[in-house]
């Protein structure tokens, strides 16, 4: 057991794919103990993906709209909070703190700018427990990314795996943490993720993703636009690096089943590509997000990885529950004053702690 205080902690993300609200319950200490309890998600209602949608790559709100949307993603949150405590059996009043994310809409850390909708405050007189948000500003703001901040929650879980060793989690964007033999980590974004995939999905099958693959299943990888997409500048790119989620915007002229399969190449092509950023090339790759849901992806990865590449559930995670537990973690960092990011897994040229608190009451 932990000789620091263990905190009773709720984690709330909601990634660039846009699929709705993951809610985990953990113990943790902020540092090696970490104790998973439960988890649940819920998914967006169409009307408020609709209205995150029209917020992507906005600046600033002229209108109130992205404040309308940020009530509405804040009350989401809140409803994940209840319902995620009513499964688990636990009272607001036993939980510590909330870890709460937020949802991108825009993030350039290149012009020190990075924008997370979601109102700790609300959400704290809502759920009446204490809210840890904005975790990505302090570190933009000292010249980091911002991005990838599980890390550092990949290495703590990471303690006892053969080394090196990758973890790749692959929602809107996708990116990688690197765990050398020495303990030493490196994590940067590898390109794009689900998300490109997804936007065809909704595009050409009134989904918001391609379910298993089925569509990119069908279709034949045009090697020439993969070829293309992959001479972008952003894969010679010294890491740490990161990617808004519309940061590659595609001209594409094929068939429905043509353009997801050359979609999904994609994700997977840029992953090998992010081996020559590497210290030494990792044994074994454990995919986590969304991306590990679809069995073409899989297959692509493991074809042009040449090493085992298998889902975290192989190693007793819940893929679905970890960037949520994540950022439960890091909460309980920011109230100890602990570092969320260091130079290595964002670029930030100190460690760096982050994160605002909301109290529940005065």
């Amino acid at each position: 057991m932990s000789m620091n205080k263990v905190y009773t902690v709720i984690g709330l993300m909601s990634g660039t794919s846009l699929d709705g609200v993951d809610a985990a319950l953990i113990r943790t200490d902020g540092e090696s103990f970490i104790e998973t309890a439960d988890f649940i998600t819920i998914p967006y209602e169409d009307s408020v993906r609709d209205s995150i949608r029209s917020c992507l790559g906005k600046r600033e709100d002229v209108d109130g709209f992205v404040a309308r949307t940020e009530t509405e993603v804040t009350r989401t949150h809140a409803a994940a909070v209840d319902w995620l405590l009513s499964r688990a059996g636990v009272q607001p009043q036993d939980v510590d703190m909330i870890g709460f994310h937020g949802q991108t809409i825009a993030h350039d850390p290149a012009d020190k700018f990075t924008w997370q909708i979601g109102n700790g405050a609300m959400l704290a007189r809502l759920t009446g427990i204490d809210v840890v948000n904005d975790f990505r500003s302090a570190d933009v703001a000292a010249g980091g990314q911002g991005a990838p901040l599980i890390p550092l929650y990949h290495q703590a879980l990471s303690a006892a795996l053969d080394k090196p060793v990758a973890i790749l989690n692959i929602g809107g964007v996708a990116n990688i943490t690197y765990i050398g033999a020495g303990g030493d980590i490196l994590a940067f974004d590898t390109g794009p993720g689900n998300a490109p995939i997804n936007d065809w999905a909704k595009k050409h099958l009134s989904r918001e993703y391609d379910e298993n693959g089925m569509l990119a299943r069908q279709g034949k990888v045009d090697d020439a636009l993969l070829d293309e997409w992959l001479a972008h500048p952003f894969f010679e790119k010294v890491p740490p690096k990161s990617l808004d989620r519309d940061d590659f915007k595609f001209s594409i002229s094929l068939s429905a089943a043509d353009g997801a399969a050359t979609l999904t190449a994609f994700t997977a092509a840029a992953t090998a590509q992010a081996r020559a950023h590497l210290p030494e090339a990792p044994k074994a790759w454990y995919v986590t997000g969304g991306g590990r849901h679809n069995s073409v992806l899989m297959d692509r990865l493991r074809a042009v990885l040449g090493v085992p590449v298998e889902p975290v559930e192989k190693l007793g995670w819940n893929g679905d529950a970890l960037e949520a537990q994540g950022f439960a973690w890091l909460a309980v960092r920011s109230v100890r004053g602990l570092p969320l990011s260091v130079p290595s897994t964002t670029g930030v040229p100190a460690a760096q702690t982050g994160g605002r608190l909301y109290k529940a009451s005065p």
